[in-house]
């Protein structure tokens, strides 16, 4: 698809949303693709969602992703919501039809999957029990991309155990709700071991954690990447463990965006990872 006579507009969704470091990524594939346009951030306070969503294809909007506290809330709005969107009961990312209807999707579940595939070639979602810690919106979207790839069992703790029994019984028999008094004993002849949870984010407490349990051989991950090594990356890595951080999932949803967007699918390079890295330690 040539855009040769159009300003291309695109944008992220939340509240708060300054942090986000989506507008630099799309906006180093625009200019790559010489491209004439720009990815907004755009803080839209609840009580004005439906509104924004509405201005997005009069404003010659092609969509928007969708970022806390909005990927819930904003299904109600959409005209029609991809598979994985309705499985994982939330939408990260809307795309602005030509005939202003609005399509929401689900493109976290992609990026995750493909993050742990870049960065460990050899990593299979069956090769054993694999622990996911959290039961919110991202650990919905993980689980999902796990199950889809055929992990056979999926240890969910959380704090919460109602929340992840829910979560199971609405995603499938693979996944083994325990308590967060069974978070370390989760761990036993795990293959995989998965934060979704806050815990180790900039600001926020860390994730304490015996690994001690852990198959030596298995892969470490968490979803954020602020800061991009988290103090469970870091004790991870010193006995011996494939890590891999939260900014490749970010990186490599992208791609299905812009393909929505602009039928095109950009490149995730190594230039953009180094880009998005120093940015935040600036």
């Amino acid at each position: 698809m040539k855009h040769t006579d159009q300003f291309l507009l695109a944008g992220v969704i939340g509240f708060p949303i300054m942090h986000s470091r989506s507008p630099l990524m799309h906006n180093y594939w625009l200019e790559k693709n010489q491209l004439v346009g720009r990815y907004v951030p755009l803080a839209i306070h609840p009580k004005h969602l439906e509104g924004a969503l509405r201005g997005l294809h009069p404003l010659g909007f092609s969509g928007c992703n969708v970022t806390i506290p909005h990927k819930q809330t904003c299904m109600p709005f959409l005209d029609e919501l991809s598979p994985a969107a309705k499985a994982m009961g939330a939408v990260s990312c809307i795309h602005a039809r030509a005939d202003g209807s609005l399509y929401g999707t689900n493109n976290d579940a992609f990026g995750f999957i493909r993050n742990l595939k870049a960065s460990n070639p050899n990593w299979r979602a069956d090769a054993g029990p694999i622990t996911v810690i959290g039961a919110g919106g991202g650990s919905r979207a993980i689980c999902y991309g796990l199950i889809q790839e055929g992990a056979k069992e999926i240890r969910l703790v959380n704090r919460n155990l109602e929340r992840a029994q829910a979560l199971a019984s609405s995603l499938g028999p693979q996944i083994k709700p325990l308590p967060w008094s069974q978070l370390n004993e989760s761990l036993s002849g795990a293959k995989t071991l998965v934060n979704t949870t806050s815990l180790g984010m900039v600001g926020q407490p860390a994730l304490e954690i015996d690994l001690s349990d852990l198959d030596q051989s298995a892969l470490v991950t968490d979803i954020i990447y602020i800061p991009l090594e988290t103090d469970l990356l870091k004790a991870a890595k010193t006995k011996g463990h494939p890590v891999t951080n939260g900014l490749g999932m970010l990186m490599h949803q992208g791609p299905l965006a812009w393909k929505l967007w602009f039928g095109i699918e950009p490149e995730v390079t190594d230039e953009l990872r180094v880009l998005l890295e120093r940015s935040m330690v600036s």
